[in-house]
């Protein structure tokens, strides 16, 4: 059992950065890939990037790679994204996500939900 919870979110403008965080509890955190996913109104979730087990291997949406930043600490149980240069269609609700050993983009695959961060970017 693995429980997530975001923080870090909040209203910025255009060309802003924010840092994302999620602190899991649990004993097996290294064990799970780690991702983040988003969700629009009106718009199912979204992938957004992932990181391996040791965080040597990390993935991205077209959408945000070269601006977004993954990153895990399996000493800290904690992941985060950093998010640079934000764009309005940035804007939803981020959810952090635990997946047992197996990377994936998908969202139905991944076993444990935060209950997510508000991002709004305004133009």
């Amino acid at each position: 059992q693995v429980q997530l919870a975001e923080s870090g979110g909040g209203l910025v403008q255009a060309g802003a950065s924010l840092r994302l965080s999620c602190a899991a509890s649990g004993r097996t955190f290294s064990r799970y890939v780690m991702g983040w996913f988003r969700q629009a109104p009106g718009k199912g979730r979204e992938f957004v990037a992932a990181i391996s087990l040791s965080g040597g291997s990390t993935y991205y949406a077209d959408s945000v790679e070269g601006r977004f930043t993954i990153s895990r600490d399996n000493a800290k149980n904690t992941v985060a994204l950093q998010m640079n240069s934000l764009k309005p269609e940035d804007t939803g609700v981020y959810y952090c996500a635990a997946r047992w050993q197996l990377l994936s983009t998908t969202a139905s695959e991944y076993n444990y939900w935060g209950q997510g961060t508000q991002v709004t970017v305004s133009s």
